[in-house]
Order: structure tokens, then sequence, then C-alpha cells
């Protein structure tokens, strides 16, 4: 009996793409048809993000020396749609990864300190006007760079990441770990939120809010008109109260109330026989048929000629 040397070490024996591929279809229809809820990683071409969210979460993924030997395998899983399912969370992503067999990956993220989000907030005020340019990533370079710091930013580091895979692979990170890291980065390219649910914080905290900064009382030293002036000026009288306009408004009601007519009930014979009208107008506007217009034009010409007929008679 013939032995692969993946057998001594625990390892399934190689999978081709197109396995893999079909492995995954499978998985996800059982889990589907068991009434799980899935939301698998599907890629188009070759890249894996296209958005300022995605490709800000892959960037920041690489340029960490710890992964740089493990990524490139999680990019081609990523690609050949082995990501079956990932769900993001309040500090947690956990995935269903294609390989030899079904594996499940997990992810912990640890949330943005209170102190490094409040200076964040503080860098970007008054940047940002709306959530729909902070989604889109329609963003100053200022502020891109500023969410994007190695250091001080918004994406976690590597000490804030940490993972863990059903597979039998003794490396830190596997391919399965590697694929669902940029099944993530694909993921906020459609819902870019997610990265703030993921280090929870509130995306709102970063939008300026007009006017919120403005006294409501008038500074001090400036000129305020009293209302005599006021009436003086427009040649108009203003209400002392609110509550002396309420009543002149109310007086102004009542006395076109006892000003307009009160209508007499009708009695039921006119009703009747404005119902009749109503009725014999309907049926004459009525559109009628062929043969209908042709008996009405022939009774029309039989009374004519009944007409001529009595006036000729002594």
């Amino acid at each position: 009996m013939a032995f692969s040397n993946n057998f001594y070490y625990g390892f399934k024996d190689y999978v081709s793409v197109a396995e893999r591929r079909q492995q995954a279809a499978r998985a996800l229809a059982k889990l589907n048809k068991k009434g799980r809820k899935t939301a698998p990683i599907v890629i188009d071409g070759r890249k894996i993000a296209t958005t300022f969210w995605g490709k800000a979460w892959c960037d920041n993924l690489e340029r960490y020396s710890d992964y740089a030997n493990r990524l490139p395998r999680g990019r081609s899983y990523v690609r050949n749609g082995t990501v079956v399912d990932l769900q993001i969370a309040p500090g947690v992503v956990k995935a269903l990864v294609s390989g030899s067999e079904l594996y499940t990956v997990k992810i912990d993220v640890g949330s943005v300190a209170r102190a490094r989000w409040q200076s964040i907030r503080t860098d970007c005020s008054g940047a940002i006007d709306s959530v729909i340019e902070l989604l889109q990533g329609r963003l100053s370079d200022a502020v891109m760079a500023r969410l994007c710091d190695e250091e001080t930013g918004l994406f976690p580091s590597a000490a804030d990441i940490a993972f863990s895979c059903s597979c039998p692979d003794f490396a830190s990170m596997c391919k399965h770990v590697a694929a669902a890291l940029y099944g993530i980065g694909a993921r906020l390219d459609v819902q870019p939120e997610l990265l703030f649910t993921l280090r929870q914080v509130a995306h709102e905290d970063l939008i300026a809010k007009a006017g919120a900064d403005l006294s409501v009382s008038a500074p001090a030293g400036t000129k305020v008109l009293a209302e005599e002036d006021l009436s003086a000026m427009f040649g108009i009288e203003i209400a002392a109260t609110v509550g002396e306009s309420a009543r002149h408004v109310a007086k102004s009601a009542a006395k076109h109330a006892r000003a307009r007519p009160v209508a007499k009930p009708k009695s039921a014979s006119v009703r009747i026989a404005k119902s009749l009208s109503a009725a014999a107008r309907i049926r004459a506007t009525k559109p009628r048929s062929p043969l209908a217009l042709k008996r009405a034009i022939a009774k029309q010409l039989k009374s004519r000629r009944e007409e001529i007929r009595r006036s000729r008679k002594p």
C-alpha cells in the first residue's frame, strides 16, 4: 500500500483548484439547505478590493512582515471562491473556508482604544461632511493618511489580531486564515461600515455637525431692536405676547363663522330629483352601440314623418 508524504504529517492530499471550487459549491448548498444564512466572498477578476476601504484593509495586512510568507496563498484561495461564508461582528470575524475539507476560521480583532479614537475624531473634525462621503471613501488626502496611519490609525496592527483555524496546519497563519483576512477586505468593498463595527466604534462620530458649536444667545455688545423699533420700521403692529396673537386669530375665526350662512337641509324629494337628473345625464353621455344608434335615428325619422303627415291634414 502506497502512502503520500502528507499521510505521515497529518495533512490531506492536494486538491486542485477546480475540485476546491466544486467542494465550496457543495458545502454552500448544504448550509443553505439547512437554513443557515451564508455570506460567501465572490470576487470578479483578479483584484480582491477596488474601493478605498477594501484596498486600505489589504494594504494594512501586507505591510506587516509577520504575514508576508502566508498571505500569497490566501490571495489565491479567496480568488478561487473558497470562502463560502464570512460573518463580521463587533470584535470578531467567523468564516468557513473550503480546502481539503471545510475548515472553520475565527479571527479576533481588538477594539480601538478610547484615547486613540478620540484623537482620530479630533484630527478629522470638520473634514467629513456626510456618511455617504465617509463610506464611499471620498475623503481628502489628509483624512485618508490619518485613518491609515500604521500606529495611530483606524486599521488594526498585527498585535491587535488573533486567529485560529480547524485545519491541521501548524503554521501561525494558515492559508485558510489568510483567505479569510483578504475576504474581509473584499467585504468592506460592499459594506465599509463593517470596519467600524469590527473595531467597535461609531462611524457617525466622524461626521461634521454643521452649526453644533454655534451659540444660541446673541454675542455680547450686539444691538437688538426692540418691538417698538420694528413696528416703526415696517409700519406694522407686533403682538405683545403669543397669547394675544392666539386670541386675535380665534376672534377672527369666530367672526367669519358667524358671517357664513348656514345651508338648510334639502328635502328628500329634491335630493331624489337631483339623483334622477344626474342618472339621466350619465345615460345621455354614455356611448351608444352602433345598433342602438341606428334604432334611435330610425325612431327620430319616424317621429318626424308623423309630424309632417299631421301638418298636411286639413
